[in-house]
């Protein structure tokens, strides 16, 4: 009974782990969204730190790439939803939900904003960044 219990926190505990360690992206891999289109889970032990969080990457390579240019892999608006933005307030973005536009990262609130993004995506961002330029 006792492992039992040990086994359940320690999984009730997990999550927090990444909220605790302030982990970029929520772990994933910032070079996965733009080298292959999709959130890819870093590995834990691939990992550097910049700007006070923790960024993990799926290789060796990744993490050498990011490196070499942390801003360019970096979410646009610092990982704030441009749809939030562009009407007016700062929400961060959800890392399960995103756009590259160009080669420019972009993290939205949900599903929604994804697909609100997907169909104006020149017209928030355009919004977004005027209201960024006022917020910063």
């Amino acid at each position: 009974m006792r492992s039992f219990f040990l086994l359940v926190t320690a999984l009730l505990l997990c999550p927090l782990a990444a909220v605790a360690q302030d982990w970029a992206l929520e772990g994933y891999d910032p070079v996965g969204y733009v080298a292959q289109g999709r959130p890819v889970p870093g590995r834990s032990d691939i990992a550097t730190m910049w700007k006070g969080k923790i960024w993990h990457f799926a290789s060796e390579d990744n993490r050498a790439r990011f490196e070499a240019d942390p801003q360019g892999y970096a979410p646009g608006f610092a990982g704030n939803c441009p749809v939030s933005l562009s009407e007016g307030r700062m929400e961060r973005g959800d890392p399960r939900y995103f756009m590259v536009v160009g080669s420019t990262l972009y993290l939205m609130r949900s599903a929604q904003a994804q697909r609100q993004m997907e169909v104006e995506s020149d017209a928030v961002l355009a919004r977004a960044a005027a209201v960024w330029e006022t917020m910063r």
